[in-house]
């Protein structure tokens, strides 16, 4: 529970931001967070789709390392990036195209068959983006050896290439539909500086909240080791992020955990320096904790870095984790739990947004 005080808004303290003007967070959002943050992921994306040309050009063991290398790279490169599902990137949907997991093998299979197959459509949401790459350069055979087989077959191989090609020829697609978008949208984000509905502002916080415990929360640690009620308690480990190869499920979980931190510090892109942010909103407000009378920036922030460092005990492996170690994927989630309630409820209250999406988990 907190309480917002506006005593002293008026004053211009380091740090801080007026609590009535919100265009000056808006703007080093737009200019410093999301639009670099994009270029830079696109730069990855430029290189995955050379790594996968130059595997296509000459399907074998170094070119198919250098493609999977590079897929890592872009991979990491995405989840700084994924919780930016507003505005343009929500037109888009580019989540969907993106990281929808775990990817549907028979489905690939069918659409490698039929090259007129209609990826836009939810159904085959399972059939692209990083988890078909994932089965695809890493799953399709036992070994490096036999997964080169599976493109250089004499019948079956050139769709399989196709295929293969497609997947990275539309991510980048997709990216630069997203990144030109912003280019006009810009100025209509910064410009939207109410609390409705509408406002640029609600549609950060929404978009913010909802990754936190839908895709990083639950989809990343919740669902995989059955901590999730609609589970049942069942343990999911072939649902974990990058099943096939699994030795960087736990980086991946890192990284997008420490770009939601980021963003509430208003890390910028590319000096790392903060700026105005969700956290100097929190404080420009004066919102604290009533039973503790702590500033509620700092209580979350805390409880995010405990979540972050929750996660350190764990492998590599978020498989081999739930079959092996579930309690300490559990107990992830348990500190996960307690920074969603804090940011669903208590960050949305003191700053007066509404939360617009809905979730049957139990939350």
């Amino acid at each position: 529970m907190v309480i917002t005080g506006f005593s002293g808004c008026d004053r211009e303290e380091p740090g801080k931001i007026d609590n009535r003007d919100r265009a000056p967070m808006l703007i080093h959002w737009a200019d410093n967070i999301v639009i670099p943050s994009y270029e830079n992921f696109r730069t990855l994306l430029g290189e995955l789709t050379n790594a996968s040309n130059s595997f296509a050009e000459s399907p074998s063991s170094s070119s198919l390392l250098e493609l999977r290398n590079v897929w890592t790279d872009t991979y990491i490169g995405w989840q700084k990036v994924e919780l930016f599902e507003f505005g343009p990137a929500d037109k888009y949907t580019l989540r969907n195209f993106f990281n929808i997991y775990p990817a549907n093998v028979a489905a690939i299979f069918q659409n490698i068959a039929n090259p007129s197959a209609n990826l836009d459509v939810p159904a085959n949401y399972t059939t692209q983006g990083f988890p078909a790459l994932d089965y695809l350069i890493n799953g399709v055979g036992g070994n490096d050896g036999e997964i080169v087989e599976f493109y250089t077959d004499g019948v079956e191989g050139p769709a399989r290439i196709n295929y293969l090609q497609k997947l990275v020829t539309r991510m980048t697609s997709r990216l630069d539909n997203v990144m030109a978008e912003w280019n006009t949208y810009r100025d209509t984000f910064v410009s939207r500086t109410g609390l409705d509905i509408g406002s640029s502002t609600g549609l950060v916080v929404n978009a913010y909240v909802l990754y936190y415990e839908r895709f990083i929360r639950s989809g990343k640690f919740g669902i995989p080791s059955g901590a999730m009620t609609t589970s049942g308690g069942t343990e999911f480990p072939e649902k974990v992020e990058a099943v096939y190869k699994r030795d960087i499920s736990l980086t991946l979980a890192k990284t997008a955990h420490q770009a939601v931190i980021d963003f509430f510090l208003g890390k910028d892109a590319m000096t790392g320096e903060t700026g105005p942010s969700l956290k100097s909103y929190l404080d420009a407000l004066d919102a604290r904790d009533v039973t503790s009378g702590s500033l509620l920036s700092e209580i979350i922030l805390a409880q995010l870095e405990v979540a972050q460092a929750s996660m350190n005990p764990l492998s590599e492996d978020l498989y081999q984790e739930v079959l092996t170690n579930n309690d300490g994927m559990i107990a992830v989630f348990a500190e996960m739990e307690k920074a969603t309630r804090m940011l669903k409820v208590d960050l949305t209250s003191a700053m007066s947004i509404t939360i617009t999406y809905t979730d049957n988990d139990g939350d």
